[in-house]
């Protein structure tokens, strides 16, 4: 075995085994009443926190697009034999938009459990085809599933705690952060079998974007009172699909991206 990849398999081992074991020292984790209030609820259209909800629809545009273009050319711009991963990736970011969208009519916790649901599936898509293009597109087809019953498990776990009294996000919080931490490490170490990473990394850049807005929601929307920072994270977090989107059109326009390695 290479001695770079074989060390690159103990730093990921390594970083699952530290993020599960520093949530597992902690005590349960419930949800804060205070994240479902934000600043911009204004009523337009007779739609409650309007940009809040409409902000979603560059998923929906994104996501069927994507799909689209998945079943119309499969192989062609998918790693071969890995198109589920693909299919699967869209199908979250298209739930996404209507997910989000039902949330930021009424935000409630309740409400919250159908905008992470989609979510998951999206992550379980985005990690199975990073997982498949970089380092074995056998373990990425054995990997698919059981990520999407842990996903899908971990927003009904704390559903059920939340509803019991004892809400503890844990497992969504590893779910959702551990494969952010998890891909920088393999696009460092691990060469690209099909296509090129740069778009990886511009979608880490666009998610990392999002997540700034999400903490400036108040901060921006006061500076000039026409749009919320949690708008423009909806904005932010829509262009990562994109971006894939992007890629796949390139590799359909250049065969000669298709064996890159950058």
């Amino acid at each position: 075995m290479n001695i770079e990849v074989s060390r690159a398999r103990w730093l990921v081992l390594t970083a699952i085994v530290l993020v599960v074991a520093s949530f597992l020292v902690t005590g349960p984790v419930p949800q804060d009443p205070a994240y479902h209030d934000f600043v911009d609820g204004r009523r337009l259209f007779n739609v409650p926190n309007f940009l809040n909800v409409m902000s979603n629809l560059p998923f929906l545009i994104v996501g069927v697009w994507g799909l689209l273009y998945v079943f119309r050319y499969g192989d062609t711009v998918c790693m071969p034999g890995l198109r589920s991963a693909y299919v699967v990736f869209f199908i979250g970011i298209l739930t996404t938009a209507f997910g989000s969208g039902y949330y930021h009519l009424s935000p409630n916790n309740q409400t919250l459990i159908w905008d992470r649901l989609p979510m998951t599936i999206g992550f379980a898509g985005m990690f199975t085809i990073i997982v498949g293009e970089f380092v074995s597109a056998l373990a990425a087809r054995k990997l698919l599933l059981p990520l999407l019953i842990i996903g899908a498990s971990s927003v009904g776990y704390w559903a059920f705690t939340e509803a019991s009294g004892s809400g503890d996000l844990r497992p969504y919080a590893v779910v959702q952060f551990l494969p952010m931490l998890l891909i920088p490490i393999i696009l460092l170490v691990y060469h690209s079998h099909f296509g090129s990473k740069k778009y990886f990394w511009l979608m880490i850049a666009f998610y990392f974007v999002a997540k700034i807005f999400e903490q400036l929601d108040a901060g921006i929307y006061e500076s000039g009172y026409w749009v919320s920072g949690h708008s423009l994270k909806h904005l932010a977090a829509s262009l990562a699909p994109a971006v894939m989107l992007y890629a796949l059109t390139i590799r359909n326009h250049d065969p000669s991206t298709h064996r890159e390695k950058d």
